[in-house]
């Protein structure tokens, strides 16, 4: 067996591939060339993977530092139960290579940075944003413009998913040009605490697999300049034109931006940073050392309601983010508020939301009821 031509094996394998007119042999041999990287291997990383996996791609980078839960098999097939404690990377590469040992699969045991991100799409055709937070589209948008490669871009959220193709140096947009801004911090939830129906994230990292496809094999038209739009409730795809910004800071006419920034610092994150070491926060230990000597004091969790149906702490009380602003006067100024989140995002933009509002001594827990689980106790369920 050549580079230039397909083993027995995988004309066996690829068969239905071959049997297409407008694919056959050349287009399968281009899959085989081919080098993509896929960023995240969750609910959009595991079909994106999976299939491109069993399509034949020749080589696939995986980049994912995130352990197997159990709440991610709703929706994350490249792992089962039995995986769960586990390194995602561990059981998305058994499972790739189950699915096709043709292909080669490399992992990365690692966050996608600013430090690495360069480095690690250099040796790539191709990438794929499987993320589902902002710092991350926004790098490996930057770094796709920076190295004139592809993004295939999804995101899922609840009901509803979108998919495009952001590639300035194809002649389309790029990331920024739709969103120039990052939404505030703990504005818009992620899927952890707003949820997703767990087919969604198929419908989407399938259509992001056949981008990719169509990209690697030069067939078809890809989602340039287009969004693709979809709604699992109505069942309804819709599709919005998308422009190129002249005025775009990393793809624009005149570009600020030729080298990779904070992109932490970007979405808002370092701010909150600094307001920890404002000492804005406080530890799942500090809050179960005042529950023990019963403090006065408020406990404030800022959750969605669905999320206190499977976790919640018996004594406190409730009002959900996006409802602090209208009814903060409900709580009291007169002794310390604690506030409980998932994961402590939205709990620390729920404390400076209330210091801006008049009660000094509002503080988030870090970590949320997720470190109140893995710290203090047990019993309580994570998601």
């Amino acid at each position: 067996m050549t580079p230039n031509n397909l083993s027995p094996s995988e004309f066996q394998r690829y068969t239905r591939h071959l049997s297409i007119p407008d694919f056959g042999k050349e287009g399968q041999l281009k899959l085989k060339a081919a080098s993509v990287l896929c960023i995240g291997a969750g609910g959009l990383g595991s079909p994106i993977a999976m299939y491109l996996a069993a399509a034949g791609v020749g080589r696939l980078g995986i980049v994912d530092a995130d352990v197997v839960d159990a709440s991610n098999l709703q929706r994350q097939l490249l792992h089962g139960t039995s995986d769960i404690g586990k390194k995602k990377i561990v059981s998305a590469k058994a499972r790739l290579t189950d699915i096709n040992p043709e292909v080669e699969v490399v992992v990365y045991d690692q966050l996608f940075k600013s430090d690495i991100a360069m480095e690690l799409a250099k040796p790539y055709d191709l990438v794929i944003d499987g993320t589902d937070n902002f710092p991350t589209r926004y790098l490996s948008n930057d770094v796709c413009v920076l190295l004139q490669k592809p993004n295939v871009y999804g995101s899922i959220f609840r009901f509803e998913g979108q998919s495009s193709v952001f590639a300035p140096h194809l002649g389309g947009p790029c990331y920024r040009c739709m969103f120039p801004t990052p939404p505030a911090p703990g504005l818009v939830p992620s899927c952890a605490e707003g949820g997703v129906l767990g087919v969604l994230p198929g419908i989407i990292g399938m259509v992001q697999s056949i981008e990719t496809i169509k990209l690697l094999t030069g067939i078809g038209e890809p989602l340039l300049g287009r969004l693709l739009h979809f709604d699992a409730l109505s069942m309804k795809f819709r599709e919005f034109k998308l422009k190129r910004d002249p005025q775009c800071p990393v793809c624009g006419d005149q570009p600020s931006i030729k080298e990779l920034i904070d992109y932490e610092e970007f979405c808002g994150l370092p701010a909150t940073k600094q307001a920890a070491e404002d000492s804005i926060e406080i530890t799942v230990h500090e809050l179960n050392a005042h529950l023990t000597a019963r403090a006065d004091f408020t406990l404030l969790d800022v959750r969605e309601p669905f999320e206190l149906e499977i976790a919640a702490l018996p004594s406190a009380a409730h009002v959900p983010l996006r409802e602090l602003p209208t009814r903060h006067g409900e709580i009291s100024k007169s002794a310390p508020i604690y506030i409980l989140c998932h994961s402590g995002v939205r709990s620390l933009h729920a404390a400076q939301l209330l210091r801006e509002l008049g009660y000094p001594q509002a503080f988030s827990i870090a970590g949320g009821i997720t470190a109140w689980s893995d710290e203090i106790d047990p019993s309580v369920p994570q998601y």
